[in-house]
């Protein structure tokens, strides 16, 4: 990422908030979205569906916070 990637790539959101079971796919989706130059944003969430855990990780582009949207 340089400084002039004010946008994230291919039209994505600059707030996202990745959700999906407690799995190695998830921690996957995770690491894949910060490796594009979103950072995490909050605190991660976790609660039970009654049959698995679920959990959330709100990500922001970094534009965001510097004030550059």
């Amino acid at each position: 990422m340089t400084s002039k990637d004010t946008t994230p790539p291919d039209g994505l959101p600059v707030y996202r908030l990745l959700t999906g079971p407690d799995d190695a796919s998830f921690c996957r989706r995770v690491s894949e979205t910060l490796a594009m130059g979103y950072e995490l944003y909050g605190s991660p969430a976790a609660t039970f569906n009654g049959e698995s855990v679920i959990v959330a990780q709100a990500v922001l582009w970094p534009s965001v916070r510097q004030g550059k949207s």
